[in-house]
């Protein structure tokens, strides 16, 4: 018989030792995992919390309607539409190239690049924003996975080209990019607004929150821009500029007694639906961002200056040197010899000596606070970006012949809406007015916002300086004046031509063969309703602003006043218009 006594003790210690593994095997375990849940729950709770929601809770934003943009009278300029954009969700797409190759077929995109958008490790991209809606079906007849569709809204114009410099234009994005449509960007564009939905498991919503009260659709801006002016301005601009085959061509349309831009008209135009097609500077709204030198528009500026000081009254007499006058080492130049001429006389034969002997008269430190005061030197406040302040020397820089080329409108540079906005001052006996594009907000519902009123900012001049001018004005554009080619049957018309030379890009001296050719005034002159300024930049057929703007600005009037219902008034003696040919000699001196 064995004696099994000797073995017992030996199986209970391996009993033991595995007992002792087991359990310290459990407990690192238990070890392990109550670490992981205190890490989990304690430690990284917040995060995880954050994440966990992110899978069953989600954000939507509701991206608001832009507002739309009215001319004067609620016409369309520009307006939100619903488009189709096409995206993919790569995560889907399990043949990259393949799905590139069939989108590329159909929407006209290049496979190589699309393939490779595709293939990224992004969870979304883009196809194509803004689809057109033979591109959108063509695609959705594929039955691409992954491939999807999202509605979007899209900026449009549906005058095209009318105004557009003014009006400017979107981004793919709905951020406006130029001219109003980026000025008033933060209106136009309205606040979004957000809600939290649940989804369970399968990806399906079932509970939906409460949308968030701070969103809103953008507000509607009503312009004082006139669809029919506007126009009417870029019809005649346009032909204007083509047919002395010119660079290009700015004309504004003002109504003095507010300071309201009825039209601002830039010749070439672009078109805002395909912006990208055109060249950026063409773009630009250059009526109020651009500085050129005026010529002898800037001469009406001197003679306000002049009778304002006491020392002239429109008969006072100047010796005009028979045409030739130096000023240090500089001569100065008229197109045609005269002897004495009087102040009205000096505006009306545009005579450039006349004009620097009235500048020495009256002090140039009184014509230059007077320009200033004008609004030469200093931003209008006008509610378009890029506003030029221009460029006037402090008097205390002029040197004589500065001053004497700075009043017939040499060695100065202005924008176009200074020299608007000035003129306008004179018809609006004396004083000056705030020039302004928006005229209202409206929400969606068409409730009034914001109003903005005219503003009036300062007197220039006085109300009986304003009234001789006026008549001054008028003669220079009577028979045998630069002018003459302004003047119009059955309408009392005042205003001044300008021409002058270019700088030369490498900025020595002035080219012979380089002219901004330019007039402005304002009819009926005995009651002034509109304000008109045409500029011509580098004209080649001819170059005189009495031959080449004149007209522009003439046609720009006669269908204003028809369309305003302005009906004729009393007409001055000799103020009837002579044919351009009969009128040559007088053109050439202005």
């Amino acid at each position: 018989m064995r004696d099994y006594r000797t073995k017992k003790p030996k199986a209970t210690k391996w009993v033991r030792v595995r007992i002792i593994v087991v359990g310290t095997a459990f407990s690192l375990c238990f070890g392990i995992i109550v670490g992981r849940a205190v890490q989990l729950q304690v430690l990284d709770g917040s995060e995880l919390s954050q994440k966990a929601a992110g899978q069953y809770k989600k954000a939507f934003h509701n991206r608001p309607r832009r507002g739309n943009i009215f001319d004067r009278n609620y016409r369309e300029l520009a307006v939100s539409t619903d488009v189709s954009s096409i995206c993919a969700y790569l995560h889907e797409i399990s043949a990259p190239k393949k799905t590139a190759a069939a989108l590329g077929r159909v929407s006209n995109l290049k496979q190589g690049p699309l393939a490779r958008k595709l293939s990224s490790d992004k969870g979304f991209v883009w196809v194509k924003r803004h689809a057109s809606p033979k591109e959108v079906a063509a695609v959705k007849k594929l039955r691409l996975k992954g491939v999807d569709f999202v509605t979007e809204s899209r900026r449009f114009y549906p005058l095209k080209t009318l105004a557009a410099q003014v009006i400017g234009f979107c981004g793919t994005d709905g951020k406006g990019l130029e001219g109003i449509e980026y000025y008033y960007d933060s209106f136009l564009s309205g606040r979004k607004s957000s809600r939290t939905v649940f989804k369970d498991a399968l990806g399906q919503c079932f509970t939906v929150g409460e949308p968030s009260c701070d969103g809103r659709d953008g507000y509607n801006l009503i312009l004082t821009i006139d669809k029919n002016i506007q126009y009417i301005a870029e019809k005649a601009l346009c032909e204007g500029v083509g047919a002395f085959s010119a660079d290009s061509g700015m004309a504004i349309v003002m109504a003095p007694g507010t300071g309201a831009i009825l039209a601002m008209a830039h010749a070439p135009q672009f078109n805002p639906n395909a912006f990208e097609e055109y060249a950026p500077w063409s773009w630009r709204n250059r009526a109020i961002t651009d500085s050129f030198e005026p010529g002898s528009t800037f001469k009406m500026f001197l003679a306000a200056a002049a009778l304002e000081s006491g020392l002239c009254t429109p008969d006072s007499k100047f010796y005009c040197e028979k045409g030739n006058y130096r000023v240090r080492s500089h001569l100065v130049h008229d197109i045609h010899p005269h002897e004495t001429l009087s102040l009205q006389d000096i505006l009306k034969y545009s005579s450039n000596i006349g004009a620097a002997k009235v500048g020495k008269k009256i002090g140039y430190a009184f014509f230059y606070d007077k320009l200033r005061a004008f609004g030469f030197g200093v931003k209008a406040g006008i509610d378009c970006p890029g506003e030029s302040t221009g460029g006037l020397l402090p008097v205390e820089r002029w040197t004589e012949m500065d001053a004497a080329a700075i009043c017939f409108g040499q060695g100065v540079s202005v924008s176009a809406l200074q020299i608007a906005a000035a003129v306008s001052a004179i018809a609006n006996d004396g004083a000056l007015m705030k020039p302004y594009l928006v005229q209202r907000l409206t929400d969606r519902r068409g409730r009034i916002v914001k109003s903005f009123q005219p503003t009036r900012l300062r007197r220039v001049i006085s109300s009986e300086t304003a009234g001789h001018l006026m008549s001054m004005l008028e003669n220079a554009v009577a028979d045998g004046s630069t002018g003459v080619n302004a003047a119009m049957s059955g309408y009392r018309v005042a205003g001044k031509t300008g021409t002058a030379q270019k700088a030369r890009p490498e900025g020595a001296g002035y080219a012979r063969d380089r002219h901004i050719a330019s007039f402005a005034g304002f009819v009926p002159a005995e009651k002034p309703e509109i304000m008109i300024l045409v500029v011509v930049d580098e004209p080649r057929k001819d170059y005189y602003g009495s031959v080449v703007a004149a007209p522009v600005f003439r046609r720009i009037a006669a269908e204003t006043l028809q369309y305003l219902k302005i009906p004729p008034g009393s007409i001055t003696p000799g103020n009837t218009r002579k044919s351009l040919t009969a009128s040559r000699e007088a053109q050439r001196m202005g």
